[in-house]
């Protein structure tokens, strides 16, 4: 799973060939959540409330390279980084 972002112990990442809705995929320690990016609700998992509050502040602000993102995986192309939350 490709990496893409990374912040205050929190893995960002994206699957190749995913399902739709377009998503990424949030890890902290042994938590796990996938997160639409059109509506950031979540759509699997879980992930601690300050943890999630974080995940959704850094994907308010990365929509749209989150949406590039995910049309370069749906075509299987190099993902971009995407900066992490400060």
């Amino acid at each position: 799973m490709p990496e893409i972002s990374r912040f205050l112990g929190i893995i960002i990442a994206m699957y190749y060939n995913e399902h739709n809705p377009p998503h990424f995929h949030a890890r902290y320690g042994d938590y796990q959540a996938e997160v639409a990016i059109e509506t950031l609700a979540l759509l699997a998992g879980k992930l601690p409330p300050r943890a999630m509050g974080l995940v959704m502040e850094w994907a308010s602000r990365h929509q749209d390279e989150l949406m590039v993102d995910w049309n370069l995986a749906r075509q299987q192309a190099e993902l971009k980084r995407i900066e992490p939350l400060e």
